[in-house]
């Protein structure tokens, strides 16, 4: 039984994809802006897991407004934190990811690896004991509050260029952008905010997410 030029052997239709997708601009050469068809679907396939890991953030918001609540959870504070840190790492890293095509990937580079950087610091000095953290650095053990806050500012200061770089992208909805600069402010306070201003801005962070999931999950590249 011969098989149909339009149809596969299972019956459905059969999509034939040219050698090289892209187009040269007028009047230039078109070997310098041919793209190979296995570069274009690797690209297609980290734009569609970064649409899909921009849904951590609101997750991750969720994880960090329950413990600005301060509900008794089983397993501790500890663990949750460490969760909505990871997730939210894997979101911003997904975000700049979708923003690499927009003007303002420059920014949102800078921002994530300020956000990294704070990361970096904040996770030894909230996971370890005080006098681990001493003995494992050449500081005094008032520094390590300083440090702490320090290293929530360096976040927030990353989140605020993040925040600005969805702003102007003109790739998403501007409102997630100043939603995420809103929060980057009320969550890089850290412990200096009043009370009620860490779980305003987990609920802002989550509305950003949620926005930014959403629309990033529809973003489609241009034929």
């Amino acid at each position: 039984m011969s098989i149909s030029q339009r149809q596969t052997a299972s019956g459905r239709p059969l999509r034939v994809a040219p050698a090289w997708v892209g187009a040269a601009p007028a009047g230039s050469s078109a070997d310098h802006y041919l793209l190979p068809v296995r570069d274009a679907v690797w690209i297609w396939s980290v734009r569609r897991f970064a649409r899909l890991a921009l849904w951590a953030l609101p997750a991750a918001a969720v994880l960090y407004g329950w413990l600005t609540l301060g509900v008794n959870i089983p397993p501790g504070p500890l663990p949750v934190g460490l969760l909505a840190g990871w997730l939210a790492a894997i979101a911003l890293i997904a975000l700049a990811g979708l923003l690499a095509g927009s003007p303002t990937r420059r920014v949102a580079m800078s921002g994530l690896l300020v956000t990294l950087a704070g990361a970096t610091l904040l996770l030894p000095l909230a996971a370890l004991p005080e006098e681990t953290a001493v003995d494992a650095v050449p500081i005094a053990p008032g520094q390590v509050p300083i440090l702490v806050e320090v290293a929530c500012a360096i976040c927030g200061a990353g989140m605020l260029l993040l925040g600005w770089a969805v702003f102007r992208s003109k790739l998403v909805n501007p409102a997630d952008g100043v939603l995420l600069m809103l929060a980057s402010v009320a969550l890089g306070a850290g412990s200096y905010a009043v009370k009620p201003l860490p779980t305003v801005g987990a609920l802002l962070l989550l509305a950003a997410g949620m926005g930014l999931a959403w629309t990033g999950g529809r973003l489609v590249p241009r034929a």
